[in-house]
């Protein structure tokens, strides 16, 4: 059993629509409101050696990335910190609160309460125009795969490549990123936290398509031997750089630092280099 299985759960509880983004997206008079809520734990979530600050940050920027995705500007982060230890708090209030300050988030507010082991929880509000949000569900055979940023980084890092490290411990969202894409109009868009193939697998799942890339085109971690870097940039998590698809009269997007690693195609399923790839990531997974 893993989490995908179970947000399938929940969907045959709420509607399937409901889970097939990373955000919830909320009419609200003349703009849309997108909503996003993480859960990390120390043990599974915060690598060894990660300081309270960077736990702090990096609990808002997986939620600001998730807003990233569909287009939406942030606005609001509430944290909830199950502390298993007092003394933690201050540090990380204060990396949340520097990386609400970066992106253009206020922290405003949340919950404090004792946990036998550190558990943090985010909840971003952002908002966009109706006509600027993006889903996972838009893309259509012809379109060019593209990506921000270069993946397997983070990977690389908690592997022991030290130029890789800060990636791991402090990633960045592409925020400014998001909202450029969302107002260019892009098919389909979702951040890739979970792994590159991963997340190719997610758009099939909304998308009555599939998903061929090529190798040599994606961007690899430098300082990586070839083999090993390749395949943390296909199934590597803990990258927030963001997965879209657009006609090929939309590319490149003025703004954006991104590159074409493939296209859309008719048939069904995640093809590299013309050859099916398992669906493999990073997953929650229960027995």
């Amino acid at each position: 059993m893993d989490d995908r299985r179970l947000v399938k759960l929940v969907g045959e509880i709420i509607g399937s629509e409901r889970i097939e983004d990373d955000c919830a997206v909320l009419p609200f008079g003349e703009i849309c409101l997108v909503v996003s809520t993480d859960m990390l734990h120390e043990t599974t979530d915060f690598p060894e050696g990660m300081t309270d600050w960077q736990a702090g940050w990096m609990s808002v920027a997986v939620t600001l990335s998730d807003l990233a995705s569909t287009g939406a500007e942030p606005r609001y982060l509430l944290l909830a910190v199950g502390l298993d230890d007092a003394n933690r708090l201050s540090g990380i209030m204060q990396g949340a609160r520097d990386c609400c300050v970066k992106y253009g988030a206020e922290l405003v507010g949340g919950d404090v309460d004792s946990h036998s082991e550190l558990t943090i929880v985010s909840t971003g509000i952002g908002s966009a125009a109706p006509e600027n949000i993006v889903r996972r569900k838009g893309s259509v055979p012809g379109d060019l795969i593209c990506i921000t940023g270069t993946p397997g980084c983070a990977e690389a890092g908690l592997s022991g490549y030290a130029e890789h490290r800060e990636a791991l411990l402090e990633p960045k969202p592409h925020v400014r990123e998001g909202v450029l894409l969302g107002r260019a109009g892009v098919s389909a868009m979702m951040d890739v936290s979970d792994g590159l193939v991963i997340s190719l697998y997610d758009l099939m799942d909304v998308n009555d398509c599939g998903f061929s890339i090529e190798s040599e085109k994606i961007p690899l971690p430098e300082g990586v031997p070839a083999d090993l870097a390749h395949s943390m940039a296909l199934y590597g998590g803990g990258d927030f750089y963001l997965l879209f698809t657009c006609s090929p009269s939309q590319y490149p997007v003025s703004g954006v630092d991104a590159v074409v690693i493939g296209e859309v195609t008719a048939e069904s399923g995640v093809l590299v280099d013309g050859v099916p790839v398992e669906k493999r990531g990073y997953l929650h997974t229960w027995e």
